[in-house]
Order: structure tokens, then C-alpha cells, then sequence
């Protein structure tokens, strides 16, 4: 792994970013097929998919101490090294994230799902695109660097994390509506199923809400150049 991290210095100060950004994009599809499946899957296949997600952020923990340890202090970098490192620990929280939702998916089934499914799969797939959002971004900084951060691909940069915004935003309604439908007087629900409902609520939500810092600290560097 530091031999690969270092070749992949080599080629760009951003390419380490976006290597690590396709680890942490394996744990949001392996996320998807987890929950896609949730209601034909046995408990016991749906502890296998963790159990990979599981893996798949470990091998992103790895590739970000890697990065961190393999950062040389003679590369020029066209940001800052704090602010290299910033991005890295964003996107290695919402691998983090990934494997926190797909374990608590793991214990217990959720009662009511029929009754919530149409907005907790919309809130799920609208996460989904505002993650996907975020990683182009990280794809572009390349493009971003060659222009100086500036003209048509700042703009371009600028429009997405405009977008991010705007999905985080209504993610955020989302999950109100489907918090006020857990205190539906109408939907029962034991004490435990209430506690987990509301915590994969709001940890799905957890991962927008990274994804939108993400996009603004890249926000904050093309404002400074």
C-alpha cells in the first residue's frame, strides 16, 4: 500500500484524495445493496453485506493513515497541507458513517417499514445523489488545478457545490417528515424500534450533511484563490 500511495503522489497532489474517495464510494454502493434488499434478505445475509462494508472502510482507514504518513513535506501542493488532510478526514467519516448505518441496519428489523418506505427510500437514494455530487467534485480538482481554480471550471466546481447545497437542504425536509410520521399517533412502534428508526434517520442524514461540508471546504479554497 505506502509503495502504491507513493506512486500515486507522483502523478498528481490530489490524486491520494481521489484514490481515497473511491474507497469510501465502495462502501456507499455496498450501503445501497443493504438497503435496496433490506426486506428480501435474511438477517443473516444482511450481517454478511456489513460484514464487507466492515472491511471496505477498514481498507479506507488504512489508505488514509497511509496518505497521512506517506504526505511528503518537499511536494508543492497547491493547498495547504492542514486543508489536504481536512478533505481526507471528511471523506474518510463518511465511510465511517457507512458502516455505522449498515450494522444498526443489522440489528433488529424495522417494524412499519411498508408504512415509511416511500420517504425513508427517498430520503436514502436523494443522500445517495448528493454523495455522488460530492465526489465529482473531488474528481474535478485536477480540472480545477490546470485552470488555477479559476474561470469556466470554477464555475463549473461552483454550480455542483450549489447543488450539494440544495440536496442537503432537502434531505434535511425529508427526514422532518419522516420523524413526524414516527410520532404518528396512527404507527406503533416498541420503545427499540422507535430508538433504531430514528437513528438510521439520522445518520443517513449524517452522511449528506458531510457530503455538504466536503463541497464547501472546496468552496472555501476556490473563494481563497
Amino acid at each position: 500500500m505506502l509503495t502504491t500511495i507513493a506512486k500515486i503522489f507522483g502523478r498528481s497532489p490530489f490524486s491520494p484524495l481521489q484514490f481515497h474517495m473511491t474507497k469510501v464510494e465502495a462502501c456507499i454502493n455496498l450501503l445501497n445493496e443493504l438497503i435496496v434488499n433490506n426486506e428480501k434478505e435474511s438477517l443473516d445475509k444482511k450481517k454478511q453485506i456489513a460484514k464487507k462494508i466492515s472491511t471496505l472502510e477498514h481498507d479506507a482507514d488504512l489508505t488514509k493513515n497511509d496518505i497521512r504518513n506517506q504526505l511528503p513535506s518537499t511536494l508543492f501542493l497547491p493547498i495547504d497541507k492542514a486543508t489536504l488532510l481536512e478533505i481526507l478526514s471528511l471523506q474518510d467519516s463518511i465511510a465511517d458513517k457507512a458502516e455505522d448505518i449498515s450494522i444498526i441496519f443489522t440489528l433488529k428489523k424495522l417494524e412499519n417499514f411498508d408504512l415509511l418506505k416511500e420517504d425513508f427510500l427517498l430520503l436514502f437514494n436523494k443522500t445517495l445523489n448528493c454523495f455522488a455530487l460530492t465526489k465529482k467534485i473531488i474528481d474535478q480538482l485536477d480540472c480545477l488545478l490546470l485552470s488555477s481554480f479559476g474561470g469556466l471550471e470554477a464555475q463549473k466546481t461552483k454550480e455542483l457545490i450549489d447543488k450539494v447545497c440544495i440536496e442537503e437542504h432537502e434531505i434535511d425536509k425529508i427526514q422532518y417528515k419522516l420523524i413526524e410520521k414516527l410520532y404518528n399517533e396512527n404507527i406503533t412502534f416498541d420503545y427499540k424500534s422507535f430508538n433504531l428508526w430514528t437513528t438510521i434517520i439520522k445518520e443517513i442524514g449524517n452522511i449528506s450533511n458531510l457530503s455538504e461540508k466536503l463541497a464547501n471546504r472546496i468552496r472555501m479554497i476556490l473563494e481563497i484563490k
